[in-house]
């Protein structure tokens, strides 16, 4: 599923090229549409957001498209003519281009809001972004000493930290030399201050090589993303740890495929 890095990188793309420009037209390819599309036709796109995992477009008049891409779902903007690829299901004409969004599962979703359900929905279900002010290292602290739970159950919370998903959950639990199994009140303040450092890091990481594609995943230009060549743990499972050398293991953790040193991550 993308995570932050994915969605952030798609969301940079759309906004230096639709923003300003006007829904011309908007093709559903399921019948009857899921929802009533009319009031996007003729709004100009004001912003491009993300939040967590989720991205939206924001139109004028207080109206927003919201989209999250679920496990197979792309976004993909197009400026010239092309045969539109199987299970595409909504396609917006802008201006000189045109926006696709296909999802081969189906765990994608696509609604129309206006800018107060949006807000209200967003931050009832989602934490601070990991990448500002607002997750702190008091503020992991706090977190964590309050639970009993696995460190990695815990990362994947979209409630405690928004966008975090299982790639780069692994890959900071990794760089911060933490067992994923440890329960997250047993750190110690310098365990915690690295595992904050790691998280930004992963991040920003992957943000710098447009998000990790194994099968699915594209950005906005349908292009892979290149952070898979950089991952240390995640999707490595008997390769050589990049530290110890000793094999990558891959057990299940809050049944999650988890990848991680035992020798390097105590």
């Amino acid at each position: 599923m993308p995570e932050l890095p994915e969605v952030e990188t798609i969301r940079r793309q759309l906004a230096s090229q639709i923003v300003g420009s006007t829904v011309e037209e908007v093709r559903f390819f399921t019948s009857p549409p899921p929802w009533d599309f009319r009031p996007l036709l003729g709004r100009r796109v004001i912003g491009v957001h993300r939040r967590g995992k989720w991205l939206w477009l924001e139109l004028e008049k207080g109206l927003a498209l919201l989209l999250h891409l679920g496990m197979t779902g792309q976004l993909v903007w197009e400026t010239e003519p092309a045969p539109l690829p199987a299970h595409t299901h909504l396609v917006l004409r802008l201006g000189r281009g045109q926006l696709r969004f296909t999802d081969p599962r189906r765990f994608g979703r696509v609604e129309l809001l206006d800018k107060e359900s949006l807000q209200q929905r967003l931050e009832k279900r989602l934490g601070p972004e990991p990448l500002s002010p607002a997750f702190s290292v008091d503020y992991l602290t706090g977190v964590l000493a309050r639970s009993r739970r696995s460190l990695k159950s815990l990362l994947l919370d979209q409630k405690i930290v928004a966008g975090l998903g299982n790639i780069y959950a692994d890959e900071a639990l990794f760089a911060a030399g933490i067992d994923p199994r440890r329960q997250a009140f047993t750190l110690t303040p310098q365990e915690i201050h690295r595992l904050h450092r790691a998280i930004r890091e992963v991040l920003a990481e992957g943000l710098a090589h447009r998000g990790t594609s194994f099968r699915d995943y594209v950005d906005a230009g349908g292009v892979p993303g290149a952070h898979r060549l950089f991952l240390r743990v995640y999707g490595r499972e008997g390769q050589p740890c990049p530290r110890c050398g000793r094999p990558i293991n891959k057990i299940k953790v809050a049944g999650r495929g988890t990848h991680f040193c035992s020798h390097c991550q105590r």
